[in-house]
């Protein structure tokens, strides 16, 4: 069969016969062949969070590169995804490289910028879209800028920074810890020499950059437009969008990124900005102005608390919570939902390596509102707990001695071949979790309820089952979802019962009549 332009059509893989999923379908006039339905439509499909140097190494030295990483954008095309979030890739001291000593170039353990520029076209090539982490709440204390404001304090770069004398009492009285994003418990960093603190929020490494200064905020501006004009990139993932200004000054941090959003646009109007603010939805609400995608922590807590627990039946409550919330700051906002990022304790490990709970948890991702991201590995249940290099282990491709692309920066203490089956074994059982993600990602992306649908709770009256309706137009389904260790049989709704029509099920879950059997850890979906 000759291969299709994904951006029209979606190819329905046999999977869908094995897991009893049925999905809108299509003939293609030219070739005869049908194919599902495509609803999924960027920001609103589904995108791959990855960390260059655990990806795949191209070169056979240890670390993951955007050669090797191109060379599985087919996998990620397969796989349904959409959109990629890359970690960052500039200069940079460190192995995870959030302190940047360059914003406009590439690590040269990673690459090229001309390599890069392959990346992109090839990505573009197969409909999927590429986001670059922006890391500009600050520098590395290596960045050229920081090495003249620590040295002269008459330097132009030293209003760049965030200065304070030594004695002055903001820079005493430390010791408490900054919140979920930062474990760090001190914030005012000294210079050998100098009579003089800086302020870094995460760590001495990472010298805040002082946005008080219009010459900073025109420099980080600089830097965007770069990206998107000269290089092509489609967006940002904006670190520590929260920490621009300090906490007490939130309604600063509203404006700057409703700025920056405006200039960016000035080069490219469909600009896709995705913020990263750890907090619950009334503190990020604000901040849907600015960054109109923002990354949807508050619900990542509740589903595993609910898969911890075994009680799904608020799950869809607190959403439809979150989003009124969202809307009442901008109706156009994009919910980035995920369920652990490079900052987590991975899902699977969250779960105590319990696979029926990673598969529910996938389910609840691909079927709950959102644009949901995918963290490198999940999809074949990697493993990794804090510190956080051990969650960013390198990802299994294939059995050892066949892996031509497995990184070896770090030696992983979670995910190996004896936790972790490799992406080509997975990729040859239909009950593998790679297959269960594929399933889901290609059923969501097929169904325009599931990608772009309101949000209805369904009250089942029973704690293990998390039940909702998605509707868009004239369409809806009903999603049942058993979070428990025990089989549930629920009657479904007499306003409901029109939705008697299998759409997709694992784990044997069925209807009989108008009840739902619900084995354990399953998930029924039915249409009208």
């Amino acid at each position: 069969m000759k291969k299709r332009n994904l951006h029209h059509l979606l190819l329905i893989p046999a999977l869908y016969l094995a897991t009893g999923c049925s999905t809108p379908t299509v003939v293609d006039s030219e070739s005869g062949t049908t194919t599902e339905a495509k609803a999924s439509e960027w920001p609103h499909s589904v995108s791959y969070e990855i960390f260059v140097q655990s990806f795949c190494d191209s070169d056979n030295d240890g670390i993951g590169d955007i050669k090797g990483m191109t060379s599985k954008l087919d996998y990620l095309a397969e796989l349904g995804i959409e959109g990629i979030w890359l970690m960052p890739m500039s200069p940079s001291p460190s192995y995870h490289k959030y302190d940047v000593t360059d914003y406009t170039g590439i690590h040269p353990d990673y690459g090229t910028m001309e390599d890069f520029k392959t990346f992109l076209e090839e990505a573009h090539k197969r409909n999927i879209k590429v986001v670059i982490d922006l890391v500009v709440n600050h520098s590395s204390n290596q960045h050229p800028w920081f090495l003249e404001a620590a040295k002269d304090e008459k330097s132009p770069y030293r209003d760049y920074y965030v200065w304070a004398h030594k004695d002055d009492p903001q820079t005493k009285g430390e010791g408490k810890t900054t919140g979920d994003d930062s474990r760090n418990v001190q914030h005012w960093h000294e210079v050998k020499g100098s009579d003089y603190k800086y302020f870094g929020y995460f760590w001495g490494g990472m010298p805040d950059l002082n946005f008080d200064n219009p010459k900073v905020r025109q420099e980080v501006y600089k830097i965007g437009k770069f990206w998107l004009e000269e290089v092509g990139v489609d967006g940002f993932r904006l670190d520590a969008a929260r920490h621009i200004f300090p906490d007490d000054r939130p309604a600063d941090n509203h404006a700057f990124w409703e700025e920056f959003r405006a200039e960016m646009q000035k080069v490219k109007p469909d600009v896709y900005l995705v913020g990263e603010v750890w907090a619950e939805a009334d503190v990020v609400a604000p901040y849907t102005k600015g960054l109109p995608a923002l990354f949807n922590f508050e619900m990542s807590w509740k589903i595993l608390d609910a898969l911890k627990t075994g009680n799904g039946d608020s799950l869809a409550i607190h959403h439809d919570r979150i989003i009124n919330t969202y809307e009442q700051v901008n109706p156009d906002f994009v919910d980035a939902t995920i369920l652990s990022n490079h900052d987590q304790n991975r899902i699977m490990s969250e779960v105590n390596g319990d696979l029926n709970k990673a598969k529910v948890a996938a389910a609840l991702l691909f079927t709950l509102p959102g644009a949901p991201y995918v963290y490198y590995g999940e999809e074949i249940g990697m493993l990794g707990k804090k510190p956080d290099e051990m969650i960013r282990e390198p990802f299994l491709w294939d059995t050892k001695t066949n892996d031509d692309c497995r990184t070896s920066w770090v030696t992983p203490k979670f995910s190996t071949e004896q936790s972790v089956k490799p992406m080509t074994q997975q990729a040859q059982d239909p009950n593998s979790l790679l297959n269960h993600y594929k399933a889901y990602i290609q059923l969501r992306n097929s169904s325009k309820p599931l990608t772009h649908g309101e949000l209805e709770p369904v009250n089942l009256s029973n704690r293990a089952v998390s039940a909702f309706m998605r509707t868009m137009a004239d369409e809806s389904v009903l999603v049942l979802h058993n979070l428990s260790g025990k089989e549930v049989s629920v009657t479904i709704p007499a306003s409901l019962q029109e939705h008697k029509q299998l759409l997709h099920q694992h784990n044997g879950a069925k209807l009989n009549g108008t009840t739902a059997q619900l084995p354990p850890y399953s998930s029924l979906i039915l249409r009208k």
